[in-house]
This record gives C-alpha cells, structure tokens and sequence, in this order.
C-alpha cells in the first residue's frame, strides 16, 4: 500500500510538472504568434538583407538563437521550433546561426518573393571581372565586424590573384591594389594588405569610416568583438562612433596608411592586363587590382522636390549638439531618421515626416524610444506625408487632408540611397537577384 502511495505520489508529480511546462509552453507559443502577426501587420516579417532560414524538420528548439541575438525578438519559439518574427529588424550578424547546436539555421540572401540586387562574386571576393574583388556591403555582408572579415579575406583572394600575374607592369606609378571605400572592409583590407607588404592605395568619396562617418556622434555602431590585422582584437561592445574611428585611426597610424578623403571614382578601365581607376577630379589610378568596398547605398536619394538644393537641407546627421532651439524637419522613417529624430529632439522643435502609415524597418529598441518620446509631446511624428516644397523659412507637407506649412530652419532627409548598379555595370560587373540565395550553412 505504502508503495502504491509513493508511485501515485511520484506519478501526479510528474503529471504536474508536465502540465506546468506544456502550459508555459503553450502560453509562450500564442506571444509568439501574436508578435508574428503584429510584424506582419506592421511590415516588419520580411527580412530586407541576409537573415536566418530555420530548418523546422532539424531545429530542436533549444533556444540558443534566440539567447545568442543581441536585438530583441527576431526569432522565437511556437511548439519547440524556431520562427522568424521581426526579419525586417535583423542586421545580419549571423550569431544565431552560430549557437544553433544541430545546425538548423542557415544564413540567406533574399526571399522566393522578393530578390536583393547584389554583384556576381566568387568564393575567393573576386567579381566576373579578373581582378576586380568586391567585399563588405556592397556584398552582401553590412554588419560591421563581417564587413571587416571579408575585407581581410578579400586580400588573401587578391594575394593569390597577384602570384598568378605578370610582373612587367610592376612599375613605380602602378599600384598592387586600389581599395575604392574606407569603411569597416575597406580599412580592414588595407591593413591586411600592409601587413601582406602589397602595394596598396585605399580612397574614399568622403571621410574615413565611410558610412559609420555619418552615422550621429552618440551612436552605437558595434555590438561584436572584431580583429583587425596588426592591431589585435577590438573588444569593446556598444562601441559609440567615435571611439570606433579613433581605432581605425590609430590601426591605420601603426602602418602609416594614408585613407585619401574626398575623391570619389567615376570609372574602371581594363587596360592590357591592369586597370586605370578615373577619378571625379581627373586623376587616373594604374592598379593590377581593385578592391571595391563602397557600400551598396552609394550617392543619398534626392526627393526631387523644389527647394531641395537650399543649403539648410542635408542628407546625414554628424553633429546633432550644433543644432539648437530650431524648428527642424526630419523626412524618412527607417533607423537613421528615428534615430536623428531623437537625438534633435531635446534640444529643437522637430517634426519626422514620414510617407507610411506606420513604422515598418526599425529596431525594437527604436520602435519602443520614439514611442516614448510621442506620448511624452517630445516631437510630433506626421505619418502619410510627403514633402511639397522647401522655402527659407517654411516647409510644405502633403498630408491626407491637404496640406500642412510649418516654420523651418533645417531639414534632413534619410531617403536611402541610390544603388551604385549603373557604375558597376560601367566597369563589366554583373548585378544579380538573389532570391532566397544560401551564403552561410556550415559554422567552419
């Protein structure tokens, strides 16, 4: 009897702790669902760039993706199997794909539906083009501690590229390698190189840092640990943008590389086995190889408005703490424009303009502080409007009832950009879609 007793015990246990985990596991399912659903509705469930594919019939539902993502909610569990929920919200960083433990997750480019326009490259970062390598952004790859690994894998596939060449245009004007950018993959690649002893030459359109120069001053560019080649690691997590370009300044002082700022190439020429790089200002680079790492958002997308050309609009934000007590018009609704938004806001009257009805592609962490900033009457958000005219004084905004004028001293614009499709094209680069294209299934 006694042991019939402790075996009921045991069994109603167990029972117990059963019904309790299915019933959390349960719950847990339908707030998954719900925040699927919400980022359907809100535009948000279709990834934009390289993102993870989960593989139902191998995921264990171990959780590991989901504790390894640094952003919030990008993947979560409905009946023991991984989903995707904010795709749109993921930068690409691959840490999930890394702590699947049975390899469930792979890593893609584009969906069945929706293909993202990337140049043709090989395994080793050359294009279809012998000699021309592309790495970093423009690739695929706009996180930047993985646009800083293609960088410095890009010149290995340079290295072996030059052994197979002749040396007769080994001249003192011709250069081993032009890297066209200066931002994460460019500036890895440039000390890769250096350290490789090439002869390298490394140009950027605007400032060093590339894009990361105009992100805000406040802004946190880094969440991951990266190696840069003769510096060592750089481990500094929320790692603001100045800080990052100190290191960059620094890494590239130790090599004495000179980044040459402001001049932007116009044009690739294969000539008898080299190339002449052309230059806005008319300058021609001789170069055996080139390595573009210009980022895939090129020339910021005009709004074609009237008024536009005034010297009160701009298209970045690099020192928000100069603007003070003015009424500013922010246009745009993605990261940077939410993100300049609250950076203006304390200190100016601001409005964000946005052309959607709705928030779709920015972070969690944004989606929640922009929110906040709303209910708290810190700036106004006007949703489905679009910008009519810019005058000295005022703006002009179509809205759905007609139109709203408000007084204006600044204006920044964060339409995206113009991809460099056409330039590529000039230099023999082919554009593909990839739809749904693997890049990443293996972890080594």
């Amino acid at each position: 009897m006694i042991e019939f007793i402790t075996y009921a015990i045991t069994a109603l246990f167990v029972f117990g702790v059963l019904f309790i985990y299915i019933r959390k596991g349960q719950k847990s399912s339908a707030a998954v669902r719900e925040k699927v659903s919400v980022a359907k509705e809100l535009g948000m469930f279709e990834p934009i760039s390289l993102h993870p594919h989960i593989n139902l019939s191998a995921c264990m539902g171990s959780g590991a993706c989901i504790t390894a993502c640094p952003e919030k909610d990008i993947i979560g569990i409905v009946d023991g199997k991984a989903t995707i929920i904010n795709a749109t919200s993921c930068i690409g960083h691959g840490a999930c794909f890394l702590a699947c433990p049975v390899d469930a997750i792979t890593l893609r480019i584009g969906t069945a539906e929706r293909g993202v326009e990337l140049p043709h490259v090989l395994p080793n970062y050359q294009s279809n083009v012998p000699g021309i390598f592309i790495s970093g952004e423009l690739g695929g790859m706009g996180l930047i501690k993985n646009a800083a690994e293609q960088g410095i894998q890009a010149i290995d596939g340079i290295q072996e590229f030059l052994k197979k060449q002749d040396d007769k245009y080994d001249t003192p004007d011709m250069c081993d390698l032009l890297i066209v950018g200066a931002g994460p993959s460019g500036i890895a690649a440039a000390l890769k190189a250096s350290e490789l002893g090439l002869k390298a030459r490394i140009v950027e359109q605007e400032s060093l840092g590339g894009t990361v120069f105009t992100f805000p001053r406040q802004k946190v560019v880094m969440t991951q640990p990266m190696e840069l080649p003769g510096f060592g690691s750089v481990k500094l997590v929320n790692t603001t943008k100045q800080e990052l370009l100190d290191i960059w300044k620094k890494a590239l002082s130790n090599f004495n590389i000179e980044v040459e700022e402001r001049k932007r190439v116009t044009g690739i020429n294969s000539s008898n086995g080299y190339f002449e790089v052309t230059l806005a200002e008319g300058e021609v680079i001789s170069t055996r190889t080139v390595l573009l790492a210009i980022g895939r958002r090129g020339t910021p997308r005009k709004l074609g408005v009237p008024g536009e050309d005034m010297d009160k609009v701009t298209y970045k934000l690099i020192e928000p703490e100069l603007f003070n007590g003015l009424n500013i018009l922010v246009v745009g609704g993605g990261d940077s424009a939410v993100e300049s938004t609250l950076l203006l806001a304390d200190s100016n009257n601001v409005t964000l303009s946005y052309r959607k009805g709705a928030f779709a592609r920015i972070k969690p962490d944004n989606r929640t502080r922009i929110q906040k900033a709303i209910d708290q009457g810190r700036l106004d958000v006007i949703f489905n409007s679009n910008l009519k005219v810019i005058e000295r004084e005022s703006i002009t905004l179509v809205v759905e009832n007609g139109e709203v004028k408000l007084p204006n001293d600044q204006v920044f614009i964060f339409a995206g950009g113009e991809l460099p499709n056409a330039f590529l094209r000039n230099a023999g680069v082919e554009i593909e879609a990839h739809f749904g294209k693997t890049v990443r299934k293996h972890r080594n």
